[in-house]
């Protein structure tokens, strides 16, 4: 439990850092601040299309398929985004928001599939509370290694 609670922790981390500078990142990162809204402005649509795609064609699955889904989809965004550059933009932005959408579902379908019914609703807010910790100093954190790292800051994230 307390390996799921800190993959959980991590990944609300990086969330709470994104939501609050993005635009920002990729700016810093070269995209021009047109394609860093554009980008930025992606995100939701990938959450929801991402939650789509998880009931039409994941949910027979076992849980720790999306889960694991979700968890490759930022570093893959990330590696793609370095690699191309500032014209990828669109693309980060979408695979961050796609695993982010499914993340949220996988936050309350991998602990009931992993450890079962009993005891869910406690088990949920315990693996839950060092989650919304790391997404409450996610933004203040994040952009101070942002001021520190500059663009490098993409690895940590």
């Amino acid at each position: 439990m307390f390996l799921l609670a800190f993959v959980f922790a991590a990944a609300w981390f990086v969330t709470g850092a994104m939501s609050a500078h993005l635009p920002r990142l990729l700016e810093l990162a070269g995209a021009s601040p047109l394609q860093a809204i554009a980008a930025a402005a992606l995100v939701g649509p990938a959450q929801v299309a991402a939650r789509l795609g998880e009931f039409f064609l994941l949910r027979r699955r076992h849980p720790l398929v999306p889960a694991r889904l979700a968890a490759l989809l930022h570093p893959l965004g990330a590696v793609i985004f370095a690699a191309i550059g500032p014209s990828a933009a669109a693309a980060f932005a979408i695979l961050y928001g796609a695993g982010n959408g499914l993340l949220t579902i996988a936050r309350g379908t991998v602990p009931l599939a992993v450890c079962g019914p009993h005891g869910y609703g406690e088990r949920t807010g315990l693996l839950g509370a060092p989650a919304r910790a790391a997404q409450a100093f996610a933004p203040l954190l994040f952009g101070l290694l942002l001021d520190a790292l500059g663009t490098s800051v993409i690895i940590v994230s």
